[in-house]
């Protein structure tokens, strides 16, 4: 019986995925201007960097690795530094780059996939880890679910994170899908008013995390 995992890891699993993923923030705004952007498979490929990302934490947190949780602690400026510098440099350059809404074909007639978008999954991935409320929240997720669900096994670890990593894909195929069905709408105009919008609020992210580093070597917080 060690090998079958607790049936209850599974929904509960599925549902962090879903609540970690939803909520408004860095990576989410950038996802979402992939997808309006690049269609499905682009905010697909921007979500799975996400998603790869919230697995790795979860995987750490899942085995009770403290060294992780402790070496996220020890190393938080620097991670929160080097997290904000890349939202304020990705969010410049998205406010200043020009609107382009690639169509769902190519010039040659082949629909787009995911091999198009690739390098747009390690973006969101390197944004995910480097994200210091994002790890220490998935951290203090798995402690407060380990109150009534129990992970007593490697398995049940495994299988919790893979749950998550489902919840977490869920939610970005159901938002591009959506999101693809209705881009096809959007002018040049909108998209560039977009995206400079999605770039200031990149930029807002990295700003108030590189303000509040500086605030407490300031001794204002």
């Amino acid at each position: 019986m060690e090998f079958l995992p607790n049936p209850l890891i599974i929904p509960v699993g599925i549902i962090i995925g879903i609540l970690v993923a939803a909520p408004v923030g860095p990576v989410n705004v950038l996802c979402i201007q992939r997808a309006i952007e690049r269609g499905f498979w682009g905010g697909i490929a921007a979500g799975l960097g996400a998603m790869l990302g919230d697995g790795l934490i979860a995987l750490c947190a899942a085995l009770g690795v403290g060294a992780i949780s402790g070496a996220v602690q020890d190393h938080r400026n620097a991670i929160q530094f080097v997290g904000g510098l890349a939202l304020v440099a990705l969010g410049t350059k998205l406010y200043f780059a020009p609107p382009r809404i690639v169509p769902v074909a190519t010039v040659s007639g082949k629909r787009e996939t995911l091999r198009d978008f690739v390098w747009d999954i390690p973006q969101t991935f390197l944004l995910t880890i480097t994200n210091p409320g994002a790890v220490l929240g998935l951290f203090a997720i798995f402690g407060g679910v380990s109150t009534f669900v129990e992970v007593e096994s490697y398995v049940d670890a495994l299988t919790i994170v893979a749950a998550v990593m489902a919840g977490s894909l869920a939610w970005w195929v159901s938002l591009s899908h959506l999101i693809a069905r209705f881009r096809h709408r959007i002018s040049g105009d909108r998209l560039a008013f977009m995206n400079r919008i999605a770039g200031l609020l990149l930029v807002g992210f990295g700003l108030v995390l590189i303000g509040e580093l500086a605030s407490k070597r300031l001794g204002l917080l």
